[in-house]
């Protein structure tokens, strides 16, 4: 499995939606749609889950990537992810950073390894 990282640093070739998605298997889109909706306390439903990752350029990305100002930023600046970008790492990062303090180890082993 080619790995994907995702602006933040989540690991989108890990992502349980992004798998769903690749094997275009319900039963596993209806799970994480249950699991996400407790998580992230919202009402997540099996068809939102239709996600090739946050790198994608096409129209199957989830709902919340659609509108988060971390992709929009990488994006904006043509970057892979956040590893890459001058101002890294910047405030737009620390929730994710927070909650997925593995999002910033990925992110700093990509910059290190690039300064190297």
């Amino acid at each position: 499995m080619e790995e994907m990282t995702a602006f933040c640093g989540l690991a989108c070739h890990l992502c349980e939606a992004r798998l769903a998605t690749e094997k275009d298997d319900d039963k596993k889109r209806a799970q994480v749609a249950a699991q996400w909706s407790k998580l992230f306390k919202a009402d997540i439903k099996a068809e939102d889950i239709h996600c090739n990752g946050c790198l994608s350029q096409g129209e199957r990305i989830f709902n919340y990537c659609r509108v988060c100002e971390i992709r929009a930023c990488g994006r904006g600046k043509n970057l892979p992810n956040c590893a890459y970008c001058d101002d890294y790492p910047c405030k737009k990062l620390d929730f994710v950073f927070k909650v997925a303090p593995e999002a910033r180890r990925r992110l700093d082993g990509i910059r290190l390894k690039d300064r190297a």
